[in-house]
């Protein structure tokens, strides 16, 4: 992740920081973390929205609507991480390298 996006992550972890009243440091990170379940369910409300499978909802959203959805997933967590990793923008880095160098094989410049 480039360190522009990072910074806004960071920039929307401070304003909650600043704004979680009498939570303790171990509430907010708890907090944070249970948040991306509440984001989840409505990327799940969405997708059954754009595909119609509620017959008594019908078709109530479009796969823009789980786009969206899926965004607020991915920066609620990423949100989560930098609460509790100070290193959170190299933890990601890290584990996203090695996710990719488990099912990728190794490109020619890096055998040779």
């Amino acid at each position: 992740m480039d360190s522009e996006m990072w910074d806004r992550v960071n920039q929307l972890r401070g304003w909650l920081d600043d704004n979680a009243g009498e939570l303790t440091e171990r509430e907010r990170k708890m907090m944070r973390v249970l948040k991306i379940g509440e984001e989840f369910g409505e990327v799940s409300e969405a997708l059954h929205g754009a595909l119609a499978a509620n017959p008594r909802k019908g078709r109530s959203h479009t796969w823009e609507d789980v786009s969206k959805e899926l965004v607020d997933v991915a920066v609620t967590t990423l949100v989560a991480l930098a609460t509790i990793d100070p290193d959170g923008a190299k933890t990601l880095d890290a584990r996203l390298q090695h996710l990719v160098d488990r099912v990728l094989p190794p490109s020619e410049e890096s055998a040779a």
